[in-house]
C-alpha cells in the first residue's frame, strides 16, 4: 500500500484501530508478562538466601 500522509497511515484503510489496538495490547502484554517474572524471580532469590 502506498500512503500519501501520516494520518492515511495511521488509518491503515480503515483498520487502524484494529492494527494499532493489536500492537498496543501485545506490547502491554509482553510489558506485565516481563513484570511478573522480574517480580516471581526476586521472590525465589529472596527464599534461597533465606
Amino acid at each position: 500500500m502506498h500512503w500519501n500522509s501520516i494520518s492515511e497511515f495511521l488509518a491503515m484503510g480503515g483498520y487502524g484501530f484494529y492494527v494499532w489496538g493489536s500492537f498496543a495490547v501485545t506490547f502491554l502484554s509482553m510489558t506485565i508478562e516481563l513484570w511478573l517474572i522480574n517480580q516471581r524471580r526476586k521472590s525465589v532469590t529472596r527464599t534461597l538466601e533465606q
